[in-house]
């Protein structure tokens, strides 16, 4: 078997409207409708789907709990312009610029977290990289 990439996830949230409310508008990320009413947050290639804790559709994770995640973005954005959007949003930067090893190459991070306490790393990568690769 060869796994090829992430198509989307699930992210269980207490409150679906507050959550499409962030990640669309402090990360850019497009709200969408699927199966049921069902929300999605679509970015590039790829999307979250939201499952609200104690309404999750079966088949589902053993233990769903909101504010479990630990996630990394790439932007394409410079962090110092995202710290200031960030800023903007009155969004609390954990920790922030910090060098960390991504999955293909060296990126620069920023830390935060979401409504449901997950933490979010908007990271920059460091080297350019072959488009096959990103």
């Amino acid at each position: 078997m060869v796994i090829s990439h992430l198509d989307h996830l699930v992210l269980t949230v207490q409150d679906a409207g507050a959550a499409c409310h962030f990640y669309a508008t402090v990360l850019g990320m497009e709200v969408v409708t699927y199966s049921n009413g069902r929300k999605a947050l679509r970015f590039g290639d790829q999307k979250i789907n939201l499952h609200e804790a104690g309404r999750e559709p079966e088949p589902k994770a053993a233990r769903p709990t909101a504010g479990a995640a630990d996630l990394c973005f790439i932007t394409e954005t410079p962090l110092e312009q995202v710290l200031g959007e960030l800023k903007e949003h009155r969004v609390p930067v954990l920790s922030g610029i910090v060098e960390r090893t991504g999955a293909v190459c060296r990126i620069r991070s920023v830390y935060l977290r979401d409504p449901d306490q997950n933490l979010i790393e908007l990271s920059n990568y460091l080297e350019h990289l072959p488009a096959r690769l990103i």
